[in-house]
């Protein structure tokens, strides 16, 4: 591991060698801060000022840069990119590469698949006198399939499903379905609406499955 500044952890904290943890992105960049249990792979960087909670881990070559808050059980696939000023909640699964780009906030027990595209400027390198990223917010319990693309500024609600390869231009209302391109909004069917949960998290949440 290469440390180009300060790095906090808890108990049990491992990173591979060929890691860039706490990269000095500013003179003045604070830690990386990490908690109890945690997993960095070989080729994950992660800038000064991240923060994240118990039993993190990332997969190989992940990025993620600075003022980024992660919760508690967080799992950050291969590949992915989460480029800074993201809110991420506990017991999340990012799948690999991912792209996530600023001023996004992601709830908790949320499953983003292979592939996930979030977007933030409305009109990329146009309009830039009245420019203000603005990510989408990702609600808790929401899924999102394989090579899902959401749109600037997008809310999908509470324990939503969006299905593989939609593109999602609109909000999307708490436990519906999103389907194509645009995606279609729909009810979500009975057999989609039991909550997010990866089996290990059963011993964190004492067993709960609803």
């Amino acid at each position: 591991m290469t440390c180009n500044t300060r790095v906090e952890h808890g108990e049990s904290f491992l990173c591979d060698d060929g890691c860039l943890i706490g990269l000095l992105y500013l003179p003045e960049a604070g830690p990386a801060r990490f908690g109890r249990g945690c997993r960095i792979r070989w080729g994950t960087v992660i800038y000064g000022d991240v923060v994240a909670g118990d039993d993190f881990q990332t997969g190989h070559h992940v990025m993620i840069r600075e003022k980024t808050n992660i919760g508690n059980h967080v799992v950050v696939g291969t590949g992915t990119v989460i480029d800074g000023q993201v809110e991420i909640g506990d017991f999340v699964k990012i799948e690999s590469q991912c792209y996530i780009p600023t001023h996004v906030r992601i709830g908790s027990r949320v499953f983003l698949g292979p592939g996930v595209t979030l977007t933030n400027d409305r009109y990329p390198l146009k309009q830039r006198d009245s420019y203000r990223p603005e990510g989408p917010v990702i609600e808790d319990g929401v899924t999102l399939g394989g090579r899902v693309t959401v749109c600037p500024g997008i809310r999908i609600g509470e324990d939503a499903f969006v299905a593989a390869g939609a593109v999602v231009t609109r909000d999307v209302p708490a436990r519906s379905l999103a389907v194509g391109v645009p995606a279609r909004i729909k009810p979500l069917p009975p057999h989609l609406a039991e909550r997010n949960l990866a089996l290990s998290w059963c011993r964190h949440l004492g067993g709960e499955k609803h």
